[in-house]
């Protein structure tokens, strides 16, 4: 049908050629009110219109937000969707699966493509296997029957240590602490696409070595994934691969696909996306409204179906003053993601106003946009201003691309006006943050919402070694906290004892957008060797940038030698450390925390510390802004006062302390304005354009079907598509299930569905040993998501899990026919050889964290029917009812325990042949009891998605 808002397309003053719907003209006053966030939502829904997935209504009732929130579900097409490689090669395949069965159905294979352009970043494979220029792990290249090199690779040899240019192979000549002090003031400000320099000797390098050798390494040990993604973007139409080693999705989104205002045709609309990264939330920053969601939902989306959501209620959070000199973007985010806890944003959007906005730069925002997955907002919005178009200027927008842009957003009350005489738009709530109030924070030992203030890290530690185990506490007796273990290490012994550090990660991941805090990180380590401080050998250092402009700006600046002289070196541009990738330990330093039970620290500067997740012997992880990372790896422990204990002894035997090597702002401030210029942002393009060598040998295949390798252990064609089906069924009842698991409140999608390595005794290894694999090509669980027969027994696979019928952490669980403990894989499979389905019971928060697709697939292709649970993660949710796994929640104020449960019983659960949206459905019991649990289905799309067996079966059948 023809659109009924044609009348309001008007052309761009100054630029008839342009063309734009003009929606401010269709609420009048109404309009003005509307937050910035909803006034996006509101133009998609206009330019969208097509009287059937999104129809005029839709478009009213956003405009009647005020008093239509939380009430209506409303559709949003996005402008774009951003893939990473963990998460993306399972949509990959999804489609190639896809393509097949609608062949077999008899179908066109070709239709199947994308129409929603798609950018896909090879960001999540990088692995540690290289640091301190020093082989820690050097497993086979291999996976599945592709043993091949793509090239000839080095051979991988241990390197021998380095003075401070270590691993600046090229660099001419020695360089000693005296050639760095002479000449670190000599910043290259006005380098514009050069190479990396020695910042002694500016004479050109070639990228250190560690990174090459990292590089060579994820080539040859992703080489079938890799070939999977370029044939991808050869046959796909609107989908862009990055190639690896450019940069992490959610930066690269930020640095280079970001567009703010899109431009089709001579058509203007608003910059939006969605992508299966949680961090997407950080181009919000920028003004561009996107958020993550699960990789089921985004492949609907691609495949030109909206987001459905409920109308959300947004939170105006008001800044207002200065933040401290010592305070960082780090300890900023922290601090607002505690107030936004408090104040239960779960499930709205927040939205930055008051004068204290336009004090921070667009670096700060979008960091602060970042985090807001961890404080459970679905998105935290800074509209665009003058701030964020003279950002844009100094990163390559052109002036007469910024111009239209400016006159775009402003035609249709999309930019923020700085004047304090502005009318601000009327929120759901309003949370009132004062930026003065900040000091410095880390947060952790176990979950990143547990803030500590740097200056009572000490007595927190001693707190957390008295407290009864949980989510803060080790229960470790008090005669033994003072406890030391001798370690011999590389011909010296050292102490280890509870608070002891062995991993330090300085990862841009959240900070790559913001220079200070990475410079920051620099120049405490440059002054921290001139003043003759050193880092224990032991400590697994590593530096991951965001990107090459974060290396660019590190070694303009001249302070990468000094990071590298402390073993922050860096290890390769992508998702390391922080998604569980890091190299093992020492055997020395893990029999040592082994043998004496000590508490041993992982600091970091990423988003996730949930415990075990950097290492399985490293039980307590802090998160910390980059410069306090590097200090705690200096003091090797983090049962120290700054304030009055010194880091360490200098030259000469003089003690010093934190104050004494803290950069000042003002140094920050000018080595910024002399090392981040607009130069960096172009070398960043430059780079993306071309690829990188590897990339562009690498052979792909180009059939309009991927040729599946029966024997590969990387790409499986799943089975999601086994029962296409042409017509909805009435959703089946759930007869006599037993419970697969019991679990208790905030179980992760890293408890459900792990991202790390896989362990030699798990499920999965025992299969991929069974296809001819030795350990050391298992590879991670992320890199094999594509084949849904390692993550369908990595499922559940964390050591970690609490189970509690099993009573202690461990992935175990109870099959109860046969009374055995099992494997949670073993347990399933022999539920299903029995044909007996099963649920899942769990507390509150379930599915926290990162959005990831398998922590619902998993689930389903183990026999999961239904999860009872008190409440849920709403993205988890979503992909649960997108896989066809029915979300019911206990009735407030009820739980297992509660009802007398003890999870032993056999469920029966009815569903009626006409489902309503949050329905009320009784479940029966082997013991005779009845309760009422809500179905929670939020809308009929929902609905619908579930009585098709999920939205990817939903949308393949469009295509028979």
């Amino acid at each position: 049908p023809e659109s009924p808002y044609q009348p309001v397309i008007e052309t761009l003053e100054n630029h008839p050629q342009k063309k734009f719907y003009n929606v401010s003209k269709l609420g009048g006053a109404k309009y003005d009110t509307l937050p910035y966030s909803i006034r996006v939502l509101f133009e998609s829904s206009v330019r969208n219109y097509d009287g059937f997935l999104v129809k005029e209504t839709d478009a009213m009732n956003i405009l009647d937000w005020k008093t239509k929130q939380n009430n209506v579900e409303v559709p949003f097409c996005p402008a774009r969707v951003v893939l990473q490689d963990f998460t993306g090669i399972p949509a990959m395949v999804d489609f190639a699966a896809m393509r097949e069965a609608v062949r077999n159905a008899g179908g066109d294979p070709v239709k199947v493509n994308p129409t929603c352009p798609t950018d896909l970043t090879v960001d999540h494979s990088l692995q540690i296997d290289f640091s301190k220029c020093a082989i820690q792990n050097a497993p086979n290249p291999g996976g599945g029957d592709s043993q091949k090199p793509i090239a000839k690779l080095s051979p991988l040899k241990a390197q021998p240590r380095k003075l401070p240019c270590r691993g600046l192979a090229g660099c001419k000549g020695p360089c000693g602490a005296g050639d760095a002090s002479r000449n670190s003031g000599q910043f290259s400000a006005q380098i514009e696409n050069t190479p990396i320099l020695c910042p002694f000797h500016l004479q050109p390098v070639p990228e250190p070595e560690t990174v090459l050798k990292n590089q060579e390494m994820e080539f040859g040990r992703n080489r079938e994934r890799l070939q999977f993604f370029k044939w991808s973007s050869k046959v796909f139409k609107n989908i862009s691969v990055i190639p690896p080693e450019t940069g992490m999705a959610h930066q690269v989104n930020l640095e280079y696909l970001s567009r703010v205002v899109f431009e089709v045709k001579d058509f203007l609309y608003p910059d939006s996306v969605v992508g299966t990264d949680s961090h997407t939330t950080m181009v919000n920053g920028l003004g561009i409204l996107g958020w993550g969601v699960g990789g089921i939902e985004t492949e609907a989306v691609m495949l030109g179906m909206p987001i459905s959501l409920t109308l959300p209620e947004v939170v105006g959070c008001e800044l207002t003053g200065a933040a401290s000199p010592l305070a960082t973007s780090i300890d900023i985010v922290l601090s607002i993601t505690k107030h936004l806890r408090q104040a239960d944003v779960a499930g709205k959007f927040v939205e930055f106003f008051g004068s204290g906005v336009s004090q921070l730069s667009v670096a700060d925002r979008t960091t602060i946009a970042n985090m807001c997955p961890e404080y459970g907002a679905i998105l935290s919005f800074f509209p665009v201003d003058n701030v964020t178009l003279k950002h844009l200027k100094h990163t390559g927008f052109d002036k007469a691309k910024l111009e239209v842009m400016e006159a775009y957003l402003k035609a249709v009350k999309l930019f923020r006006n700085d004047e304090s005489s502005s009318r601000e738009p009327e929120y759901s709530q309003v949370v009132q943050i004062s930026l003065s109030s900040i000091i410095p924070y880390v947060s952790g030992p176990k979950r990143s919402q547990d803030r500590v203030a740097v200056s009572n890290m000490k007595s927190d530690f001693q707190a957390c070694l008295n407290e009864k185990s949980g989510v803060k506490g080790f229960q470790i007796a008090v005669e033994k906290q003072n406890d030391t273990v001798p370690v011999q290490y590389e011909g010296n012994e050292y102490k280890l004892s509870h608070g002891c550090i062995v991993i330090a990660a300085v990862i841009s991941c959240t900070n790559n957008c913001n220079p200070s805090v990475m410079l920051a990180a620099g120049l405490l380590a440059k002054k921290a060797v001139e003043a003759g401080l050193v880092v224990k050998p032991y400590i697994r250092t590593s530096l991951s940038p965001g990107s090459g402009m974060v290396t660019h700006y590190l070694s303009s600046s001249g302070v990468l030698p000094y990071l590298s002289k402390l073993g922050f070196e860096v290890v390769g541009y992508g998702c390391s450390t922080c998604v569980g990738n890091t190299a093992p330990l020492p055997e020395a330093i893990r029999n040592a925390i082994k043998q004496g039970d000590i508490i041993a620290c992982g600091v970091l500067s990423g988003t996730k510390n949930f415990e075990g997740r950097l290492c399985d012997c490293v039980r307590a992880n802090y998160l910390a802004s980059p410069p306090l990372v590097v200090a705690y790896a200096i003091a090797g422990t983090v049962r120290i006062d700054f304030e009055t204990e010194p880091l360490g002894t200098g030259y000469n035997g003089k003690s010093i302390y934190l104050r004494d090597i803290w950069p000042t702002r003002r140094e920050l401030h000018t080595v910024e304005e002399e090392c981040v210029i607009s130069s960096m942002f172009k070398e960043l393009k430059e780079k993306m354009e071309k690829g990188n060598k590897r990339w562009n040998l690498l052979e792909a295949p180009e059939s309009t079907l991927f040729p599946w390798d029966l024997k590969s252990t990387y790409i499986r064609c799943p089975s999601f598509f086994d029962k296409l089906a042409k017509e909805p069924v009435s959703p089946q009842p759930i007869e006599n299930a037993h419970v697969l698991l019991y679990l208790g409140d905030s179980v992760t999608t890293d408890h459900i569905s792990p991202a790390g390595s896989i362990a030699r005794s798990s499920a999965a290894a025992k299969y991929l040993t069974n296809k001819g694999l030795t350990p050391r090509e298992f590879n991670s669980y992320g890199a094999r998501r594509g084949n849904d027969a390692v993550m369908t027994r990595g499922t559940f696979a964390n050591i970690k899990l609490l189970n509690k019928f099993i009573g202690k952490p461990a992935p175990k669980t109870i099959h109860f026919p046969s009374g055995q403990t099992l494997d949670v894989f073993e347990a399933a499979e022999l539920y299903q050889k029995e044909g007996i389905p099963v649920i899942i019971l769990a507390g509150k928060k379930y599915g926290l964290g990162s959005s990831r697709d398998w922590a619902a697939k998993g689930p389903f292709l183990l026999g999961v029917k239904a999860i009872l649970a008190e409440s849920y993660e709403k993205v988890h949710k979503s992909q649960l009812i997108g896989i066809g796994i029915a979300p019911l929640q206990f009735l407030p104020g009820e739980n297992p325990s509660t009802l007398g449960l003890t999870g032993r019983e056999q469920f029966s659960i009815l569903f009626p042949p006409e489902l309503l949206p949050r329905m009320t459905l009784d479940i029966k019991t082997s013991t005779g009891k009845v309760f009422s649990v809500i179905a929670l289905f939020e809308n009929d799309m929902e609905i619908s998605l579930y009585k098709y067996g999920g939205s990817l079966n939903f949308v393949a059948r469009r295509f028979l």
